[in-house]
């Protein structure tokens, strides 16, 4: 099935990140369509912050744990994509694919869409007690020592293609994942479509390469580039999402949707070919190891870049997991002051939280706008940068405890500012939240089965 003949493969990508634009995917799809051959349409919103962060929410409300913002993002192209043909696959599942997939269906029924095909990947989650002998033993491989009285709240392992294209090849309209490597959400839709075995690793590994360009949305178009009167960049406030044309070998064709701002030249697709990897004749993912050291990046013409000569190798034994570990309360308050003497009576403020809170260990101290960015929760840098005399600054404080009782007293103390001086503090605001600690381990590829299951 690797006949050149076959129409090549449109994948385009409507989100990078949980929280990304919910306009993206318009012209994404109308750009699908318009061209009318086989296609996909892919969201990626599934960083490991995020699946910590989904994994609160379902330990709330066992009905909550996906993309928040998945209504907004699939409702105005649900339709149109299940009438024309675009497939869609989505990490959008996070902690709670199935609850994901029945809003899906749900979904398509309030915009008057034809009922979808819905499957669920499963199999990345290792939460369960059957998993915890396998986790402790690789964590300990991992951490040493530091893997000792972990609170462990759940596991997600990294999982490829192979359920994704199984899924495609058996007819769904939408497939639904938890935690699968970022750029499996291309590979899958590929497999399927030119009937890529497993172990084809040069084709598997420049998809794996395409998936890459596309895996951050709007970056490889301009949007993570842009820096003014060094890398302008046309029309950002309306910037394209990519597609890249896959063929039947796995080279790629990566431009933007239609009518819309950014660029892409042979800049901006470097660039994106080069994020998070590190050595660049071995990324690793669970699909197959890519080796980008003889690949070519070229412009067929303006916004049309090819990527070619990316070769493969046999993927890796392992796989990756992540495990989130119960990390204590994080507490944090600000309040600003404005004016003369500002920034004094925002250094005041923080000496005397600072006396308030002795004994709770590290407070992060940052004062916006004069050093927030490059100071560090000891205090160091704040503690050598001269006073100066800004006349707007944010004062913000944090610290992260074991114990919600001990936590919580970080935002009274806040909160009394107004009152307890030093003067013109005002705009106090507050938060308190449990967090989630994140370790990485390798689990052998046996202990992990990945299933495909239909809603009915």
């Amino acid at each position: 099935m690797n006949d050149a003949s076959t129409p090549d493969l449109w994948v385009g990508s409507a989100a990078g990140f949980s929280g990304d634009r919910t306009d993206a995917a318009r012209p994404v799809v109308d750009t699908l369509l318009a061209r009318g051959g086989p296609a996909a349409l892919i969201f990626e919103t599934l960083a490991e912050r995020t699946l910590a962060l989904a994994q609160l929410a379902r330990a709330t409300n066992p009905e909550a744990g996906y993309e928040p913002l998945l209504d907004e993002m699939l409702r105005p192209v649900l339709a149109d994509c299940l009438a024309g043909g675009i497939r869609i696959v989505g990490n959008f599942g996070a902690a709670n694919p199935r609850g994901a997939a029945q809003r899906v269906q749900a979904l398509a029924r309030e915009v008057g869409a034809r009922r979808p095909r819905v499957a669920v990947v499963g199999g990345d989650d290792l939460s369960g007690p059957e998993h915890h002998r396998l986790l402790a033993e690789a964590l300990t491989k991992s951490l040493g020592e530091r893997a000792t009285g972990l609170a462990i709240a759940s596991a997600n392992a990294y999982l490829g293609a192979e359920g994704i294209a199984q899924a495609l090849r058996d007819g769904a309209d939408v497939v639904v994942t938890g935690r699968v490597a970022d750029s499996s959400l291309t590979v899958g839709p590929a497999m399927a479509h030119y009937g890529w075995a497993a172990d084809d690793w040069t084709r598997l590994a420049r998809a794996t390469m395409a998936g890459h360009l596309l895996e951050c949305g709007a970056q490889v178009c301009g949007g993570y580039y842009a820096d003014p009167g060094i890398k302008d960049v046309p029309g950002l406030a309306q910037v394209g999402y990519p597609i890249a044309a896959i063929d039947a070998d796995g080279d790629c064709t990566v431009f933007k949707a239609d009518a819309t701002g950014g660029l892409v030249d042979e800049h901006t697709v470097k660039e994106q070919l080069l994020y998070e990897l590190g050595d660049p004749g071995a990324y690793l993912t669970p699909d197959v190891v890519a080796d980008i050291c003889q690949a070519r990046v070229e412009a067929l013409a303006p916004g049309r870049v090819r990527l070619s000569g990316v070769r493969g190798h046999a993927r890796p034994l392992m796989l990756k997991a992540n495990v989130f570990h119960r990390h204590g309360w994080l507490a944090e308050g600000e309040i600003s002051y404005a004016g003369p003497g500002a920034e004094a009576r925002a250094r005041l403020a923080a000496a005397v939280l600072r006396e308030r809170l002795a004994g709770l260990g590290p407070l992060r101290v940052d004062l916006i706008g004069v050093a927030s960015v490059l100071a560090d929760d000891a205090g160091r840098h704040l503690a050598v940068r001269p006073a100066g005399d800004a006349d707007d600054v944010r004062l913000r404080v944090a610290t992260v405890q074991r114990e919600r009782r001990i936590a919580e007293r970080l935002p009274r103390e806040v909160t009394a500012l107004y009152t307890c001086g030093p003067a013109g503090g005002g705009g106090v605001r507050t938060a308190l939240r449990e967090r989630l600690g994140t370790v990485s381990c390798l689990i052998p590829r046996e202990h992990v089965t990945v299933r495909v299951e239909w809603l009915p």
